[in-house]
């Protein structure tokens, strides 16, 4: 395809995503017409890089669906210059996506390689990201308080030092899993550290890693 083929499937993605009623608000609209989804998907997979489906990146990864990176972002409401957490990195989609928006974004990612080419794909498209290696559950507590958090993989809870780095008042968002299946959950920490959750129905996400 080229570089126009690539755009104007691009905008059929976004219009499709709109009209179906999959985005409400215009700037996660302007954020997916603005991020390069087929830069983010390996070269055998291009030609499927403006569907609205998950695809493999290697090492049992997925880039989701662009529709439920538009949910989750308009979900997770950032505002320009909101610090937020990202936990799987994956092929650095979801955070470009969160990048344009305004956030100063903060991704860890568990699978070494993946980290590296992220990180350096995210370079070289001009995403100021920072990107490291790392055990999710772990959080990346040197950047705390976060306005939000979120993760692109599923867990059985959200890990304790995430909810910990999230400001009360913030915003967690993550796909939770009770073992039958998965519910993508927003919650708010309260100044006690308890939780103010509300679900958004189910997802299927790949599995966290590390613990």
């Amino acid at each position: 395809m080229t570089d126009a083929d690539l755009r104007e499937a691009r905008e059929r993605m976004v219009e499709g995503l709109v009209s179906g009623g999959r985005i409400s608000d215009e700037r996660v609209a302007d954020a997916l017409r603005a991020v390069p989804r087929h830069a983010f998907v390996p070269e055998g997979k291009r030609d499927a890089a403006y569907a609205d489906r998950p695809l493999p990146i290697g090492d049992g990864q997925t880039i989701s669906a662009p529709h439920m990176v538009a949910v989750m972002a308009e979900l997770l409401d950032v505002d320009a210059g909101d610090r937020v957490l990202e936990i799987g990195t994956g092929c650095g989609y979801h955070a470009a996506v969160t990048a344009e928006l305004g956030a100063e974004v903060y991704s860890i990612e568990f699978e070494p390689r993946l980290a590296r080419e992220a990180r350096e794909r995210l370079d070289r498209l001009g995403y100021d990201v920072r990107v490291r290696e790392g055990d999710g559950h772990e959080g990346w507590p040197e950047h705390a308080p976060y306005d939000a958090a979120y993760l692109t993989c599923a867990a059985g809870e959200f890990p304790e030092a995430v909810v910990e780095q999230v400001r009360p008042g913030g915003t967690l968002l993550a796909p939770l899993s009770d073992g039958v299946g998965q519910t993508l959950v927003e919650a708010t920490p309260r100044a006690d550290g308890s939780l103010d959750r509300e679900s958004h129905g189910g997802v299927r996400f790949v599995e966290m890693r590390g613990g």
